[in-house]
């Protein structure tokens, strides 16, 4: 479990494809606190840390994960937004983010306001799923509030801190970006999607 309260950076040092796989190795300021089958959460997306050293650690996305996610678009040098699992005990500052993104959607327009920016995103609506004015969304890995609520869109406000210490920052319009929807929410459609 992770909470969309993002930790770090970290820079895709290499990509290594193995047949449907690849392997990203990373470069990070707490790759020396990280140990073998570690889970972190990068872009949102939950993965195993599968070797590590002082400056770079390695994970491993499989074909489904790419399939689902932006992960397969990443190229060397791009900067990705890392957490590593809460411990039990810790506060819950984000909301309750368990690193399995459920689609992808395309950052649609930014807007710059007066100290904050406004994202819109558009995601294929036949997924089934859904966001509500001021619920939860996670954005590439980052826990943020619904804002302008629609079908299969929706907005964020992003404040000064959040567009600095997450790769919000190198969101261009046309970006695709991983969208894990609120837990409770996708509860709820389906079980009334059954009736």
């Amino acid at each position: 479990m992770f909470t969309g309260i993002i930790e770090a950076f970290a820079k895709v040092y290499n990509i290594e494809k193995e047949e449907h796989n690849i392997h990203l190795t990373l470069e990070s300021s707490i790759s020396s606190d990280l140990k073998v089958d570690q889970s972190i959460a990068h872009n949102g997306v939950c993965l195993t840390v599968v070797s590590c050293d002082e400056k770079f650690y390695t994970v491993t996305a499989i074909k489904e994960t790419l399939d689902k996610t932006n992960l397969g678009q990443l190229k060397v040098g791009d900067l990705v937004n890392i957490e590593r699992a809460m411990k039990f005990g810790d506060r819950l500052d984000g909301h309750i983010v368990q690193g399995h993104v459920d689609q992808t959607a395309k950052c649609i327009s930014i807007n710059t306001l007066d100290g904050s920016w406004n994202y819109t995103f558009k995601y294929n609506k036949n997924s089934n799923n859904i966001t509500i004015e001021k619920g939860s969304i996670t954005v590439n890995g980052v826990s943020l509030t619904v804002v302008n609520s629609k079908e299969n869109e929706f907005s964020v406000a992003i404040i000064p801190y959040t567009y600095e210490n997450t790769n919000f920052k190198i969101i261009e319009v046309g970006q695709t970006v991983n969208l894990e929807f609120d837990m409770i929410g996708k509860y709820i459609t389906k079980l009334y999607l059954k009736r």
